[in-house]
């Protein structure tokens, strides 16, 4: 199944050299606790970053942003509890 799932990768990523790292990075990302784009379905994290590539969720040029927006959007909602108690 994981070979059908490269080839369905190939589609959206030009060739097996960018694919590697792009699916090894999201999987990691995965592994350290990113939501997935897809449906788990109890798959390993490199088969659901497959699947997510596969999907056209994760490109070369968004993998890098995937976690930045998560991150900044838990700063302002920190931020905004600081103030809350700053102002009482």
């Amino acid at each position: 199944m994981a070979r059908l799932t490269i080839e369905d990768c190939l589609t959206q990523v030009n060739n097996r050299y960018d694919l590697v790292p792009l699916a090894a990075k999201r999987a990691r990302q995965l592994t350290l606790g990113k939501d997935a784009l897809v449906d788990e379905d109890n798959d390993k994290p490199t088969v659901i970053a497959l699947r997510e590539i596969a999907a056209g969720l994760i490109t070369l040029e968004n993998i890098d942003t995937i976690g930045k927006t998560e991150l900044l959007d838990e700063f302002a909602m920190l931020n905004e509890g600081e103030e809350a108690t700053a102002a009482e």
